[in-house]
């Protein structure tokens, strides 16, 4: 059976990003999951977990220093988390595997482990880590993924072999049309505005605000992971916001097929990429229609389905735009989009690829 390790860029988690999600959808390999260090937390330490027959889940050990910020302390640390690998792939029987890099700080290693073939997965924009370390790894890669045409135009000089690899949804959870309304959502007569994400401090809520005072009849809903912020609290203040808080993976279809409009938000720190979130094609594959705000002079990816704002008022007028939606055109095409960006179908093109350039 083809062996994988995978240098993952997060940590294993119950709400899965973009690599768990591949990772879990690849046939026929057998894969280490090898997830960054866990702060204040000694997993490494521990046996693997399991997470399906030919699927093992590993945290790294911390180093003292993994930005380079201190020359001798960094190299110590990357041969620390080089050791510890080669003991965790000896243990399985891993030889010359295929090496996923979902991260370009896994450049420093790429002179002590065996492997057989590279590929770098850029999910997401670096710019925050030294340039010279996404470049070296993109020039060692055979083949390289990225989220978004941005990307896929950063990445290129230092590659030929650049393919796009957007984001994708759980199509067949969110597609289901028997879901019953949860509970919270039942007393709500009304239209509602949703949006499911991660609320972060620095999210720009401003175009919900304003939606959400322009629009006094409709509800808007909040579901997921809340991080304090001034301008979450005059939100949550207003009498037809709900923020719900965080959902199982399994139970937001549910809340999705109730939402009327799905929206999505810019984060204030994260001004710098087009990646599109897993959320975008959580709503296609409900069918609903998305209003989202776009980063100055962004090029519009779906603009036959999605309502994109550059501004909160825009955002606001967009939203009721997206609530008036007439037919059934644009919801099936959504759905048909969602369909082609299921994470099968992403970890498919993925084993296609690898299999025409005979790493797999």
């Amino acid at each position: 059976m083809k062996q994988l390790v995978c240098l993952a860029d997060r940590p294993w988690s119950r709400v899965p990003a973009r690599t768990q999600q591949l990772m879990t959808r690849m046939k026929d390999v057998r894969i280490l999951y090898l997830e960054p260090p866990l702060r204040r937390k000694r997993h490494w330490k521990d046996e693997g977990r399991r997470m399906r027959s030919d699927l093992l889940v590993y945290s790294l050990p911390p180093i003292l220093d993994p930005e380079e910020n201190n020359r001798l302390l960094f190299h110590m640390g990357q041969r620390k988390l080089s050791r510890y690998i080669e003991r965790i792939m000896g243990r399985h029987g891993f030889r010359d595997p295929v090496l996923w890099c979902a991260t370009p700080s896994a450049v420093h290693l790429l002179d002590t482990l065996p492997f057989r073939g590279l590929i770098y997965d850029c999910g997401r924009d670096w710019s925050s880590l030294p340039d010279d370390w996404e470049s070296d790894l993109c020039l060692e890669a055979d083949v390289v993924f990225a989220a978004s045409p941005e990307l896929v135009d950063h990445l290129s000089p230092c590659n030929d072999n650049v393919v796009l690899l957007p984001n994708g949804a759980n199509w067949s959870i969110f597609s289901r049309e028997d879901l019953s309304i949860p509970p919270e959502l039942q007393d709500i007569q009304g239209p509602i505005v949703g949006y499911e994400g991660t609320i972060w401090h620095d999210l720009d809520l401003a175009p919900l605000l304003r939606a959400a005072r322009d629009y006094p009849r409709v509800h808007f809903v909040l579901i997921g992971r809340v991080e304090e912020t001034p301008a979450l609290r005059a939100l949550h203040a207003l009498p037809n916001v709900r923020l719900l808080g965080w959902r199982p993976l399994m139970e937001l279809p549910a809340y999705l097929a109730r939402f009327d409009v799905g929206v999505s938000l810019l984060r204030r720190d994260s001004l710098d990429t087009d990646v599109l979130p897993p959320r975008i094609f959580e709503y296609f594959s409900a069918g609903k229609p998305v209003v989202s705000m776009l980063l100055p002079g962004q090029v519009e990816q779906f603009p036959d389905v999605i309502y994109s704002a550059h501004s909160a008022h825009e955002f606001s007028q967009l939203c009721g735009s997206a609530l008036a939606e007439a037919g059934t055109w644009a919801r099936d095409r959504r759905r048909a989009y969602g369909e082609a960006a299921s994470w099968s179908n992403r970890a498919r093109k993925i084993e296609q690829i690898l299999g025409g350039i005979g790493m797999f």
